[in-house]
């Protein structure tokens, strides 16, 4: 039962994408203890479950059906549905994921009732009064957010589109409108694209869930910003993060928890490299799911760690999979299956892939999966993950294990005017009619209007592009000789739906080019201390050279006297002693320190 309850291990996507038991049922009958119904016309699903009354609101749509320019859109509206239930001691909570929104609520049947009737109400009716302050709480929730492993692969793999907008703070709280909110709730908070779990065995009385009326939406296709995998890109977590997006399966979930007893049993317990060292399998959408494995280490040992996270992968991947460890695993598994009110653990996962209309398996199909996986279905597992997978490492990479780099810098540059970077000429904007290129010494970055994701324009003319493929460009006018004009081309072919109007920046927080090297100051006693130890030094020395070449000299033909050899010695210290500090000095004028 691949859902985010407790004790889902099994995946129901073996099978092709049916009716469930519970769906098939008619109104009001129950399967494996859970009862289908509807309320207000949203799809609903009961169990019962001893204690409070928990309950969720799920909907269809998150962050990756929006666009990099309209992100947080979503969150926003879902900030706005709570923002009427105030500071009571009701425990609920609303969370915006990347292809659903879920409301849930704890408490009596009343308090159920009220929250999600006025989560309701406000779907239907957003207070609008709020907007302004709601986006700036947004702002500062995102400024204080930890992201997870998985955060910066999400862009790599997906680009600025689908599921990689998880990768990507939120750009709509500065400029979306209300009249754009309204549409989005409208669109996508509706009965028909809704699904309702409640643990209890009845509807709490006056639950009113009204919505406007629309259509189930599938989740969206995922994009792809990588040319080919295995492949790796460097991070700066100080981690080693593994990715790979496979059919979703009980076999593939059960080779996360063989993967992560693995990779904590070499890099833990036996390398001593790693503190964490664990793998997840996390369902996508209706037919993919994500494996992603993590460990981190210290900097000394980042490249041993590294080394022997690569080990594990290889050694699976070969077929090298112990039984008993498949066996721990299902043992596991299956030990979920005792659980008290399992039905109504496995609820909001059940409700899950009702949204996402992805088949849910009985129990006894479910435990008949788990039991019947092998090694060699792991190690098929194993293969996929590997030709799948998109590694980040923190320092060298891992080609010698076959994987490739991930592109960073574009293929190729578009043809238009030329605008060089003030400080460095080798640095440019190349301005076309079809797109904008950033030329650097062994570095390009491409940008086609065409294939603009987000432009954010700011006030002083900057401009910030991201393209699909996620390379980013940004336009100083302060570091280029560019002009508005320069810009028109790009102004005008941008889509207007990508286009995000920035506030204005903090002028300390404008760029500003180096400035120009300072004339030396020459002071006037320096000079002159130059004269006084220059003239003398060279003098004496060409004397002493002099003097050395005679003395040299007439020694071919007799004996050099002492008193000639003491005295050229003299003249050598007298020499050193002028020498050596005008030498000292006249570095330091040519170094402009003096």
């Amino acid at each position: 039962m691949d859902t985010r309850a407790p004790g889902a291990v099994a995946d129901p996507g073996a099978g092709p994408d049916t009716e469930s038991a519970s769906e098939s049922a008619s109104d009001g009958h129950a399967a494996d203890g859970i009862t289908t119904t509807t309320v207000n016309g949203i799809r609903t699903v009961l169990a019962p479950c001893p204690g409070p009354l928990s309950a969720g609101l799920l909907f269809r749509v998150g962050r990756a059906d929006e666009t990099l320019a309209t992100s947080g859109i979503t969150h926003l509206v879902e900030h706005l549905a709570l923002h009427r239930h105030g500071m009571g001691d009701l425990h609920y909570n609303g969370a915006t994921a990347a292809a659903y929104t879920h409301f849930h609520v704890t408490g009596t049947p009343a308090d159920v009732a009220e929250y999600l009737g006025g989560v309701c109400a406000a779907l239907r009716d957003l207070p609008m009064d709020r907007l302004e302050t709601e986006k700036e709480i947004l702002r500062t929730e995102a400024a204080g957010r930890s992201h997870g492993p998985g955060r910066a692969a999400a862009l790599w793999r997906y680009g600025s589109r689908s599921y990689g907008l998880t990768g990507y703070a939120e750009a709509g709280p500065y400029h979306l409108t209300a009249d754009q909110v309204r549409d989005w709730a409208r669109d996508w908070f509706t009965t028909e694209n809704a699904v309702l779990w409640i643990t209890g065995d009845t509807v709490p009385e006056g639950l009113d869930l009204t919505l406007p009326a629309g259509e189930w939406r599938p989740a969206p296709q995922a994009t792809s910003a990588l040319p080919v995998t295995p492949a790796y890109f460097h991070g700066d977590e100080g981690a080693a993060v593994l990715t790979s997006v496979l059919p979703r399966s009980t076999a593939a979930a059960l080779f996360a928890e063989v993967l992560g007893k693995e990779l904590f049993r070499e890099l833990r317990q036996k390398g001593g490299y790693s503190y964490t060292a664990a793998a997840d399998y996390q369902p996508r959408d209706a037919d993919s799911a994500t494996v992603v494995a993590y460990a981190d280490a210290l900097p000394q040992k980042q490249d041993a760690m590294v080394g022997a996270f690569v080990d594990v992968l290889a050694k699976l991947r070969a077929g090298r999979i112990e039984q008993a460890d498949l066996e721990a695993v299902r043992a596991s598994a299956l030990s979920r299956f005792d659980l008290p009110d399992l039905a109504a653990a496995l609820l909001p996962g059940h409700a899950m892939n009702l949204l996402l209309r992805h088949r849910n398996l009985t129990r006894a199909e479910a435990r008949a999966e788990i039991e019947a996986v092998t090694v060699a279905d792991l190690h098929r597992v194993a293969r996929a993950v590997w030709a799948d997978a998109l590694m980040q490492v923190p320092h060298r990479g891992v080609d010698w294990a076959g994987f490739t780099a991930a592109p960073d810098r574009s293929p190729e540059i578009v043809t238009g005017r030329r605008h060089s970077a003030v400080a460095d000429p080798s640095v440019a904007l190349l301005v076309g009619k079809e797109g904008i290129s950033l030329v650097a010494r062994g570095n390009q970055v491409t940008v086609r209007y065409a294939e603009c994701s987000m432009m954010q324009v700011y006030p002083d003319g900057a401009r910030h592009l991201v393209g699909h493929d996620g390379f980013t460009l940004t336009i100083e006018p302060t570091l280029y000789e560019i002009t508005a004009a320069d810009l028109a081309p790009l102004d005008a072919a941008v889509p207007a739906a990508a286009v995000v109007t920035m506030p204005p920046r903090d002028p300390a927080r404008i760029p500003q080019p180096p400035p120009p090297p300072k004339a030396p100051v020459r002071h006037a006693w320096f000079t002159a201390l130059l004269w006084v130890l220059g003239v003398p030094a060279l003098l004496m020395g060409g004397a002493t050279a002099l003097m050395a070449l005679a003395v040299t000299n007439r020694g071919r033909q007799t004996e050099i006297p002492q008193d000639d050899a003491r005295f050229l010695l003299a003249c050598l210290i007298v020499s050193a002693v002028f020498l050596i500090p005008w030498g000292i000095c006249l570095r330091r004028r040519k170094q402009g320190l003096s």
